[in-house]
């Protein structure tokens, strides 16, 4: 297994001014491994669920090159649940309830045939859970990207910033990378997270697109323009997903390499709005990926 992730499982209830639904499938995970899995063929999953998590589910990304070999499943007990609120924009949301369920004693395992992988992807989560992952591979990955958030900041500030230490490209949106730094400007924002360590820094800005800075060089990809939004969920676990996979399919880590990289993964992020949960992603064909990709070149072309 040559690329794997780590992260969330689970059950998400989404509320938008336009429609809701219960529980979902999402988690970081499951979009993480499925973007990649669309580009790099396969990508091992380490996480864990209850069982009440579908079987069904399971069983269909498997098909669609997912490993589950890193997955526990805990007898009696329930898989994570987030529950949100979208606002009119379809950029902000409001959280209103996170049941860790099965996540509150979750000590990844990475199994053995994980252990030698090239690419990991750590999804958002504890940074200690993070950095207990990277203890587990047998030797060091050749590309490391890391996913956190600002609840982090605040309550594991030390932790998060031990492990980013530790891996070669940051992803975290414009309002997190402030808060971090502390610097308005996102390019002074970005030279005091390159200074700890990681060779890249991607700086999401939802709607807006998103930033790559390596060294002195930036990059920016805009989003893909939709006719509708009808659920933002998972889209920028999607956008890492197809990221890494593409970097994981090439097997190229170059600055250059990055900027295909994000282009890819944005087009898959894109699908990701078109539905609720991972439905539109599941049904894209690498034709409509390609059709994708040549309307985002045509987009940004000068």
């Amino acid at each position: 297994m040559n690329l794997i992730t780590v992260g969330t499982v689970a059950f998400d209830s989404i509320a938008t001014p336009f429609e809701s639904r219960e529980k979902v499938i999402g988690g970081a995970a499951t979009y993480i491994s499925l973007a990649a899995s669309f580009l790099n063929g396969s990508c091992g999953v380490v996480s864990v669920v209850g069982d009440d998590f579908p079987e069904s589910v399971i069983t269909d990304l498997k098909s669609r090159g997912v490993d589950w070999s890193g997955l526990e499943i805990k007898q009696g007990e329930k898989s994570f649940h987030w529950s949100g609120k979208y606002h009119l924009d379809m950029n902000s949301r409001d959280t209103l309830a996170t049941d860790l369920n099965v996540l509150a004693s979750f000590e990844p395992k990475v199994p053995a045939s994980f252990q030698n992988a090239d690419y990991v992807m750590l999804g958002n989560l504890v940074p200690a859970v993070q950095i207990g992952v990277l203890s587990q591979m047998a030797k060091r990955p050749k590309l490391v990207v890391l996913d956190t958030m600002n609840f982090w900041m605040d309550v594991a500030r030390e932790d998060l910033d031990r492990v980013f230490t530790m891996v070669d490209v940051v992803t975290i949106n414009d309002e997190e990378a402030r808060q971090y730094t502390g610097e308005r400007s996102l390019k002074n924002a970005a030279k005091q997270i390159l200074a700890l360590g990681p060779k890249a820094l991607i700086i999401k800005k939802g709607e807006h697109g998103a930033l790559l800075f390596g060294g002195d060089e930036v990059f920016f990809a805009p989003a893909m323009l939709l006719d509708e939004v009808k659920d933002p969920t998972g889209a920028g676990d999607s956008f890492a997903g197809g990221f890494i996979g593409y970097l994981a399919k090439t097997d190229d880590i170059s600055f250059e390499n990055m900027k295909r990289a994000i282009v890819h993964g944005s087009a898959l992020a894109s699908f990701t709005c078109e539905d609720f949960g991972p439905d539109a992603l599941m049904q894209v064909t690498p034709e409509q990926l390609q059709i994708r990709l040549t309307a985002f070149e045509q987009m940004v072309r000068i």
